[in-house]
């Protein structure tokens, strides 16, 4: 199965100039979204991991389902001020001005080798920003998966001393 053909464009969101990538179609499709979980499975191997970090939101989807395939934890990395107990946090530059993103204090022991998901690399500053927590913490990124990786955004340079594997890309 071709899971690019799935995945659908979406011209001028969430601003003009911006082809949207959704993944929606792909999710709504059992077999399609249980292709795009086996492939990247493919691309990992688990029993290197301890933890699985989920970038918000559709790193979520992908990150929980992998994690519990492979009985392992799952930490969620969110938007400032999301989670309710104490965070570290991690502020980045976008095209448009600045994010934030946090991570419980305790979701990642010293030691613990993780693995950050999420449904697209494009720029790569929401994936630093995730490796970055996750080291603030003790962590260790063991590697980054996406389904997605948009070559042309370049976000590679930004994670390039990761091992980074993408399903598809355009």
């Amino acid at each position: 199965m071709d899971i690019s053909k799935i995945v659908r464009d979406v011209p001028d969101f969430p601003i003009k100039g911006i082809i949207f990538k959704d993944i929606t179609p792909v999710l709504s499709d059992a077999v399609a979204f249980k292709e795009a979980v086996k492939k990247m499975e493919e691309k990992i191997d688990f029993s290197k991991v301890d933890k699985i970090a989920g970038i918000e939101s559709r790193g979520f989807i992908f990150g929980s389902v992998l994690a519990l395939n492979h009985n392992k934890g799952f930490v969620p990395i969110r938007k400032k001020g999301k989670l309710p107990y104490s965070t570290l946090e991690e502020t980045y530059a976008l095209e448009y001005g600045l994010a934030t993103i946090e991570m419980h204090t305790d979701a990642v022991k010293k030691g613990e080798r993780v693995l950050i998901v999420d449904d697209l690399l494009a720029t790569g500053g929401t994936t630093k920003a995730a490796a970055t927590l996750i080291e603030r913490a003790g962590g260790i990124v063991e590697g980054m998966l996406f389904l997605i990786e948009l070559d042309l955004l370049a976000g590679r340079k930004k994670v390039e001393n990761y091992k980074i594997s993408s399903i598809i890309h355009y």
